[in-house]
């Protein structure tokens, strides 16, 4: 990584070093309040990485995360500050990029943008206990710093500062932090108010909130308030929180059945989740999901074997983690997005064995997709997910085989661990449409940056 001097970040120092004095009233009047939250985000964090690992400004440098390699259609995975104070939407398309624009594309690098998180977690670690953070993706954790406070003897603005400068010192990545009363307030503070503030810290209370926010459109800029969730409540003429606020409550809980709690909670700015209540949660159900864009317009067939080449992962996975299966779903969306059929399959088993569920996977493809419409997306969940200790089959199953089976692709999955997913691959996988062997070295759908060692 470039040492601290290659860098050209003074001036954000600014904001680190500066009085806030006066930023710290606000909390003066707050003193009883029970929580105090952080939430922090990485600003622009892939493309932040990249420019870290070049030594460039991200509020200086134009470039985005994209993988050329998949045509000018290719979604920027991110975009530099600089770019999105151009008017640059975050998840645009190569070929949405001004043409007159001169910018770098960075290829995706998913496991270093996983070092870069997992060094920045281990910097919260220095100042907080594990059970009092919550991450919440790659690039955004919730912390509650209620107890810290007098310990550190500082301000929840001060101590804010103090983390994001770290991280900003040790890896070159800027961030952003909501403080709230509560985790909702937090997190409306980091995406609403932070922004606002020369030092990139926003703050919110209910007082607050309420004040500034409950008549604030559009709705869909409230954290968990979906485009979907906004056109039901326009149907009843509902635009604002303060409209959800003074709506007939049995109407909403009609709409939204136990999901109107938390709306209504919402737009009082009240939320009685605690992280606490998050590390003690435990699910009733698993599932494991697997989707992916295709290169191109795929045939009925061509898609069929990348889907079964997916359920065969998927099947590796059941074995890896001790889980069975009696319901499989599966889903194709067709060239243009304008048409997606579903299908879900209820086995009269319960089994993790790829033998076992492929006979139910081809019956439902071969009835329910389109073979006359290019195919451009794919997908399939296991759902209902148990212990394999619970899986069981019909009397007519030889057991023998069903151990056999178990144990080879075991064996399989061991290799591929030690080494690497494409050590072992089948005929069919080296055909000119599979995508097996290229997804084998992605994270996430993405690139891991391996290739570049």
């Amino acid at each position: 990584m470039p040492k601290r001097d290659d860098f050209e970040f003074d001036y954000l120092f600014d904001y680190f070093e500066e009085d806030n004095t006066n930023k710290n009233e606000e909390f003066e009047e707050n003193n009883n309040v029970e929580r105090t939250y952080f939430v922090i985000d990485m600003k622009s964090f892939f493309a932040s990485v990249e420019c870290a690992e070049r030594g460039l400004d991200p509020f200086q440098t134009n470039l985005v995360v994209a993988d050329k390699t998949r045509t000018e259609n290719s979604i920027c995975l991110a975009i530099t500050p600089k770019m999105k104070s151009m008017g640059i939407k975050n998840r645009c398309r190569l070929y949405e990029i001004p043409k007159n624009l001169d910018y770098i594309i960075a290829p995706p690098q998913m496991r270093k943008y996983i070092e870069y998180s997992a060094n920045i977690y281990s910097l919260y670690l220095d100042y907080f206990d594990k059970n009092d953070i919550h991450i919440y993706s790659i690039d955004e954790c919730f912390i509650d710093c209620t107890n810290y406070l007098r310990l550190y003897k500082l301000s929840p603005r001060e101590l804010a500062r103090k983390i994001i400068g770290e991280i900003y010192t040790k890896y070159h990545i800027p961030a952003t932090v909501g403080i709230g009363t509560n985790m909702f307030l937090a997190k409306i503070a980091l995406d609403l108010e932070a922004k606002k503030e020369k030092d990139q810290i926003g703050f919110l209370n209910e007082e607050l909130f309420l004040e500034k926010y409950s008549l604030h459109t559009p709705i869909t800029d409230f954290w968990q308030i979906s485009k979907g969730t906004a056109e039901r409540l326009k149907k009843h003429g509902i635009l604002t929180l303060k409209g959800i606020r003074e709506f007939d409550e049995d109407i909403l809980y009609k709409e939204f059945g136990i999901n109107a709690e938390l709306l209504i909670d919402h737009a009082k700015g009240i939320e009685t989740c605690t992280i606490s209540d998050i590390k003690k949660y435990k699910r009733k159900s698993f599932s494991l999901s697997s989707s992916q864009i295709l290169p191109c317009d795929y045939n009925f067939l061509d898609a069929k074997l990348v889907l079964e080449e997916m359920l065969e992962g998927g099947v590796e996975n059941l074995i890896k983690h001790h889980y069975s299966t009696k319901t499989l779903h599966i889903f194709v969306t067709y060239s243009g997005y304008k048409k997606t059929d579903k299908c879900t399959i209820s086995m009269p088993i319960r089994t993790n064995l790829f033998s076992k569920i492929k006979p139910y996977f081809e019956k439902a493809y071969d009835s329910e997709v389109d073979r006359f419409t290019p195919i451009r997306q794919i997908g399939f969940t296991f759902s209902n997910l148990l212990s394999e200790e619970n899986e069981y089959y019909d009397l007519f199953t030889n057991l023998d085989k069903v151990k056999k089976e178990k144990n080879l692709t075991r064996k399989v999955v061991d290799i591929k661990e030690k080494f690497g997913k494409n050590s072992i691959l089948k005929a069919t996988n080296l055909k000119e449409k599979s995508t097996k062997r290229e997804r084998n070295n992605m994270i996430g759908g993405h690139r891991s940056g391996d290739d570049k060692k």
